[in-house]
Parts: C-alpha cells; sequence; structure tokens
C-alpha cells in the first residue's frame, strides 16, 4: 500500500498558542509500511498542553512496539515531567496513534477526544470514540448526539495521557483499501464544523489542500480552539 499525507496545524482565532503536535510533523509520502501517523491535543495551563502534547508526541515517536505501548511510554514520560516541573502539575493530552502496513492494516491507539475519520466511498465514519462524559451520557441514553454538541461539559476528558500513572487504551484495527481517505483531526476541527461537512470538506482534492481547507473552514466557523489535521490516502 502506497501512503500520500499532509499535515495541517493552526493556533485557531482566540487561543494564544498551540497545543496540539500532530505526526508526522510535515506533509510527505511512503511506498509502503509502516507509516505512524499521528495526533495530541494537550491540556493544562498556559504552558503545560503545550508541553504534554510535544513531550507525549516525542516520546511515542521514539519508542518501540506498538501504538498502545507508545502511548503508554507517552504517559509516563508526560506525568513524570509534571511531577519534575510543578508549575504543570494536571497537564495532560489527547493521543491518538495510527500505525500503518504495507498491506493497508492500521493499529489503533487512542486516548481522549482526538478523532480519526474514514472517508470512503462518498461517506464518513468516525473509528475512534470519543472520551468524554458527554458521549458517555450519548451512550447511556442520557442527553441526545445533539445535545452533546453545545452541551456545557461537551470538552471534560474521562482519560487523557499523563495525568496518572498508567492509562487505559483503545486498541483495535482497521483494513483500509485502495481509494481510502484517513482524517485525524483535534477537537478543534470537529468541534466547529460537523462531519457532513468534514467529509465535504476534506473528502476532495489532494490530503494537502484538503487538510488545509479544513483548518480555513474552522477557523470560519469561529476558531475556538487549536486546530490539527493530518489527512492520510491510501493507494495499492
Amino acid at each position: 500500500m502506497k501512503y500520500l499525507w499532509a499535515v495541517a496545524t493552526h493556533t485557531g482565532r482566540v487561543r494564544a498558542n498551540n497545543q496540539d503536535t500532530p505526526h508526522p510533523a510535515t506533509s510527505g509520502s511512503s511506498d509502503d509500511g509502516p507509516v505512524l501517523v499521528g495526533v495530541a491535543d494537550g491540556m493544562g495551563g498556559a504552558a503545560g498542553g503545550e508541553v504534554a502534547s510535544s513531550v507525549a508526541m516525542t516520546t511515542a515517536t521514539d519508542a518501540a512496539g506498538t501504538p498502545a505501548d507508545r502511548i503508554e511510554a507517552a504517559n509516563e514520560a508526560v506525568f513524570e515531567e509534571s511531577r519534575r516541573r510543578p508549575e504543570l502539575a494536571g497537564m495532560g493530552t489527547t493521543m491518538t496513534l495510527i500505525a500503518l502496513d504495507d498491506a493497508g492494516q492500521g493499529l489503533f491507539g487512542h486516548v481522549g477526544d482526538s478523532r480519526a475519520y474514514l472517508a470512503r466511498d462518498g461517506e464518513i465514519r468516525q473509528l475512534t470514540t470519543d472520551h468524554t462524559i458527554v458521549a458517555e451520557w450519548v451512550a447511556l441514553g442520557a442527553i441526545t448526539p445533539e445535545d452533546a454538541k453545545t452541551h456545557p461539559r461537551r470538552g471534560m476528558l474521562t482519560r487523557s495521557v499523563g495525568v496518572s500513572p498508567g492509562v487505559e487504551v483503545d486498541v483495535f484495527t482497521h483494513d483500509f483499501r485502495d481509494g481510502d481517505r484517513l482524517i485525524l483531526c483535534s477537537d478543534g476541527l470537529n468541534g466547529m464544523i460537523d462531519d457532513d461537512a468534514i467529509l465535504s470538506i476534506g473528502g476532495e482534492g489532494t490530503p494537502e489542500a484538503a487538510a488545509w481547507a479544513l483548518v480555513e473552514a474552522a477557523n470560519d466557523a469561529g476558531g475556538y480552539d487549536n486546530i490539527t489535521v493530518v489527512v492520510v490516502d491510501l493507494a495499492s
């Protein structure tokens, strides 16, 4: 399987700094696997979120093993950094990592509310599960998906990387095929535009054009958060 990817990240229109960290940091391509792609969205005060996502992604990409192994290493590194620097206490980050192999199978590790979408045959599907309190309420039938979009606690995470000594990681695989497009994003994208818009804007054109068009759309909708998008096209 051949991979062509593009990366776009922007501070947005409100935040003073960008607490998102994508991987890879720049656009590129590969004629075969393995390819590792991911997004981390930090949280924790003026500096903490930026440190958390950067430390987590650097640790994860330097580590060996599965995406889950890498996230567990990142969790330990962020937690220890916050213990070493009291001013960063409580910092953490989301992390979504996908290892794509030669055959087009993706092995996922996922914590938090960054997302991975599959765009295929004119449809879009969220592959990851949001680890938020409102997502749990939706699953229980306590609130509707529409209510969740505007709920004041929609950003409250139930899992994150680096806030405690251990972390529970979602692990699963997905088989991709020729013509698939994979879209990873921080919640600065899907918090501003809905899935249909992500498909209509991000499902067309080159990965580079799609990634930056999605960032622009999120900013046009308000840009209340940092926005990071990684778009990966797969071709046999």
